[in-house]
């Protein structure tokens, strides 16, 4: 199976969600084998002494932020291990980039993005047949939080 959602810079500049849509139609299919297999593969023109990363190019962060309001639930099918929500989480969350540190999140910023995706997954992965509260907490470990279990009961 094909995860990729694949970006144009035309589908880009016209906030075109039809790459997302086609992603979306494949995982509601099947929602427990799309689990983070989704890869974001992004062709925005730019010239080659551009140093900026995608989340640095505002017509690239709104198209995520377009998609991410339709699918909020989306980041939870992304492959973390290939870096995904690192870079999911930069298109919506205030950050900075050098070359020394890395990414570097405003604290506040991620802990609100973190909050809303659990809020958003718990019902969302409930209602699909998947509770994966594991996958959640490692979710929010891999952006260097740690959730209690109890907050699954409350939700």
């Amino acid at each position: 199976m094909d995860w990729i959602l694949r970006l144009s810079g035309e589908q880009i500049n016209r906030l075109d969600l039809q790459p997302a849509h086609a992603v979306v139609e494949q995982i509601l299919r099947d929602p427990a084998a799309a689990v983070q297999q989704v890869r974001c593969q992004i062709e925005f023109p730019r010239s080659p002494d551009d140093p900026r990363e995608w989340p640095e190019i505002p017509e690239v962060r709104l198209w995520f932020i377009r998609c991410d309001s339709c699918y909020p639930w989306l980041v939870y099918f992304l492959n973390w291990r290939a870096g995904e929500l690192a870079r999911y989480a930069a298109m919506l969350v205030p950050h900075q980039f050098t070359v020394k540190e890395g990414i570097q999140f405003h604290p506040e910023g991620l802990e609100i993005f973190l909050m809303h995706k659990i809020f958003v997954l718990i019902p969302w992965l409930r209602q699909h047949g998947l509770e994966r509260q594991e996958d959640l907490r490692h979710m929010a470990q891999l952006l260097g939080y740690d959730i209690d279990p109890a907050l699954f009961a409350l939700v």
